[in-house]
């Protein structure tokens, strides 16, 4: 029973979050100066007359309540909108993006979660080794340098043997058609530096964590005592230390989640990646509300339904939580 109302209560605080996350998201946008059509008073053409039908088709000029109300029905029914700048459903724009985002994310957080805890525990093990101290030290220093600083080392490094913009060949099926592996190829070729950087940028931090739970963990009695009775140290680190050394990872990784979407919209930007993160970035310039809505509710409903996975993950780690 304790188990079901702790999942119940993780779950209305997930829903409320997101409530708030829709409310904060509408307003936000509305309480900067400009507007959609503000951009338009620098074209020639652009009468008075056209600025406020312009004005009156995105619904702007009815009371920002009325607007809210309006955006609540809509996402009622699934709908996010209409872009203003292409006259498109905002949705499928975005889920087709969306789509594009999540294998190079996936990939990058997934590889910098194993790479950190292996050397996490490598270095936790091998405490105060040479080891220890280059693991460590290098760490410090992936963990210090801000995305775009990595993005562009890798950039100038790789650009000449790498592609470093887009998700495909330009002229990919100008010639024929492209089968699914070969595309599927060239789409892999496209995310290594990309992913890499997201990859890097998180490395450090796993490590550093990992490694500072394991030292601790590895000093518990029960630890100790399995040592007295003489098990292997692979199986003392892996059967008995491990799984109370990931409780600060699985947290981190759900602590985290915001910082990695933002820090793959700029990841996005410095390689043209044609994601969610880059579509954001088009849409901000051109103040394109729904798509921004639209971004950025996707964005928070993907973080808070990932919290919600790590805690019930946090749960079936330590059922102490659920007390």
């Amino acid at each position: 029973m304790r188990s079901a109302d702790y999942v119940i209560k993780r779950l209305a605080f997930a829903l409320f979050t997101i409530f708030m996350a829709i409310t904060i998201n509408f307003f936000l946008f509305r309480v900067i100066p400009g507007s959609a059509v503000t951009d338009l008073a620098r074209v020639p053409n652009a009468t008075p007359q056209l600025r406020h039908a312009l004005t009156v088709e995105f619904g702007l000029n009815d009371s920002k309540l009325h607007q809210y109300f309006t955006y609540l029905w809509q996402l009622v029914h699934g709908n996010m909108g209409i872009s203003y700048v292409n006259q498109q459903p905002v949705f499928p724009q975005l889920l087709n993006d969306l789509k594009n985002t999540i294998p190079m994310v996936t990939i990058g957080t997934v590889a910098a979660i194993i790479i950190g805890v292996f050397f996490g525990i490598v270095s936790a093990w091998r405490r105060d080794s040479a080891v220890d101290h280059v693991s460590t030290s290098l760490a410090i220093a992936f963990y210090s340098f801000p995305p775009q600083f990595l993005g562009l080392v890798l950039l100038i490094l790789f650009a000449g043997t790498l592609p470093s913009s887009g998700m495909e060949y330009a002229l990919a099926g100008v010639f024929g058609s492209v089968g699914f592996w070969s595309r599927l190829q060239d789409i892999g070729i496209h995310m290594v530096l990309p992913a890499t950087t997201l990859c890097l940028t998180l490395y450090g931090e796993f490590t550093l964590i990992m490694r500072s739970s394991m030292l601790e963990t590895l000093g518990e009695d029960y630890v100790l005592t399995a040592r007295a009775k003489g098990l292997r140290n692979g199986k003392i680190v892996v059967r008995h230390a491990l799984r109370n050394a990931l409780l600060p990872i699985v947290t981190l990784v759900a602590m985290s989640l915001g910082w990695i979407m933002g820090g793959a919209i700029i990841i996005e930007f410095i390689f043209t990646w044609p994601g969610i993160g880059w579509a954001m970035w088009e849409a901000v310039s051109q103040r394109d509300y729904p798509m921004l809505q639209g971004g950025f509710l996707i964005l928070a409903i993907a973080v808070v339904g990932c919290n919600f996975i790590a805690d019930l993950a946090y749960f079936k780690l330590d059922p102490r939580v659920s007390e």
